[in-house]
Formats: structure tokens, sequence, C-alpha cells
């Protein structure tokens, strides 16, 4: 028989450490497993390979391509929404098809592990946050790289980016 206890150390040895990425969207620190992010870039430098798309979301704006794939651009400010800012850079995520645009990036560093969401959390941040971390006397929210766009969204955006993409090819042959 197993008491509170036992399941609390059992619960301790399970954490593993993990190197994350520690980011900022107006003035709130998030954290991102580090292997989720496959490329930091400036927006400056993708302002021109972004392309518009009138999304229903409106956390959703805009797609880039990199690499042969669309990715959709989630304005992090409207996620979580946190007050508008002008974002600086956008974290390419691995794995999914999400560029998330942030304000500036703090640093790495290497967490002891996540804990999970405490039973105030009730809302949709069920599903953008995997746990809590707690780094330099500050308990930081570990961002679930899934919880960006769920696969409603990913349907109905793919539909929105096809006919995006059809009307810029159609806008290409008219200039040609």
């Amino acid at each position: 028989m197993k008491t509170s206890g036992d399941s609390t150390s059992t619960e301790r040895r399970a954490r593993h450490p993990e190197r994350v990425i520690l980011f900022f969207v107006a003035n709130q620190m998030f954290a991102i497993a580090a292997d989720a992010v496959q490329e930091i870039r400036s927006t400056d430098g993708l302002a021109g390979a972004a392309i518009e798309i009138e999304s229903e979301l409106p956390k959703v704006r805009h797609m880039i391509e990199r690499g042969r794939h669309f990715y959709y651009v989630v304005n992090g400010c409207a996620h979580f929404g946190l007050r508008i800012t002008r974002p600086a850079l956008v974290l390419i995520l691995r794995q999914r098809r999400v560029a998330v645009l942030v304000d500036r990036i703090d640093r790495m560093a290497e967490i002891p592990g996540v804990h999970a969401l405490p039973p105030a959390f009730t809302g949709e941040e069920r599903h953008w946050y995997r746990g809590l971390t707690y780094i330099d006397d500050m308990v930081i929210p570990v961002i679930e790289p899934a919880g960006f766009l769920s696969e409603a969204d990913f349907h109905q955006l793919d539909r929105v980016a096809k006919a995006a993409l059809s009307q810029r090819e159609l806008e290409g042959a008219v200039h040609a």
C-alpha cells in the first residue's frame, strides 16, 4: 500500500533535468523545451517572406515558408491574452507547423523538472502549458508546443492558406 509520501517521492524521481529557452511575451516570462524549437529568427528577416492570410483566428494573421514547409505564425500576445507588443523574434517550432512571435529571448537554462499545473488552471491554459518550473525565485509556465493550435485550427488554417496561395499564384501570373 502506498502512502501520499510515496507518490510524492516517486513524482520527484520521475522529473528529469531539461534544457529550455526562456523568452518574454509582453513582459511575461515563459519557458519552452529547447528541443521543441527548430529555429529563432528576427521578425525583420521574415517580413518579406510572410504571407498574409485572413484567418478566423485573431492570433494567426500570417504564414511563412521555411524549407518547403509552411508555418502558421501565432502572435504570442494574442494567444496568451496579453497586451499587444511589437515582437522582435519568431520561434519556429520543430514537429509543429507553428511559428510564435515573441518579444525577446532571455537565455537558455536547465530546469530540474516540470511540476504539474495546479487546479487553479481550469481554462484553455491547461492546453497551453505542460506545467510550471521554478528558476531564480520565479515560477515560470512551461509551454506545451501542441497548445498553440488545435487540429481543428490547423484544418481551418489549411483551407484559408490554400485560398491565399491560389490567389498569390493568380496575382503572380497576372503580373508576369
